[in-house]
């Protein structure tokens, strides 16, 4: 017996949104291999300069597991990017510390995400640039804030935040 499948009524935004954000991560890592780092290691960087942070804050705001946190740190101290640090306010914390070498690199870095994403951008008609940033944002930080509960375990890549 032969049946016709259902035809679906709304594009699939799932796989819409899981191959845009493959394809950007992979353009964004290989733009990042001239400076020598992943995006990563960038986004640690980043925000362990914006302010004092623990290697546990730093891998909450990177969206990385402790296990993915311990080697992208281990890689920035042995590149000379970072240092672990005892924190000026808690003793028994340790902070992660942005050298030189690593403040230079948060800057390349941060002009080589912007070119991505303005690649991307520009890749739009001019009309339709802001309103996708628009949406985009709306959805994330409305509907698509949160992940709901599931029997399943949901496997997902990171997600990019600085």
């Amino acid at each position: 017996m032969t049946t016709t499948p259902p035809v679906r009524q709304i594009r699939d935004i799932s796989g819409l949104l899981d191959h845009a954000s493959h394809v950007l991560a992979t353009r964004m890592a290989a733009a990042f291999t001239a400076l020598g780092i992943t995006p990563r290691a960038y986004c640690v960087l980043f925000h362990a300069q914006e302010a004092e942070r623990t290697q546990i804050q730093l891998a909450e705001l990177a969206d990385l597991d402790k296990t993915t946190m311990v080697v992208t740190v281990d890689e920035l101290e042995k590149a000379g990017l970072a240092e672990r640090r005892p924190s000026a306010t808690d003793r028994r914390a340790r902070i992660i510390s942005v050298t030189e070498a690593g403040e230079r690199a948060v800057v390349r870095g941060t002009a080589i995400a912007d070119q991505v994403h303005r690649e991307l951008l520009e890749s739009l008609p001019q009309p339709e640039q802001q309103a996708f940033v628009s949406a985009l944002t709306r959805l994330v930080d409305g509907h698509l804030a949160e992940p709901v509960e599931s029997e399943r375990t949901v496997r997902r890549a990171r997600r990019a935040r600085g």
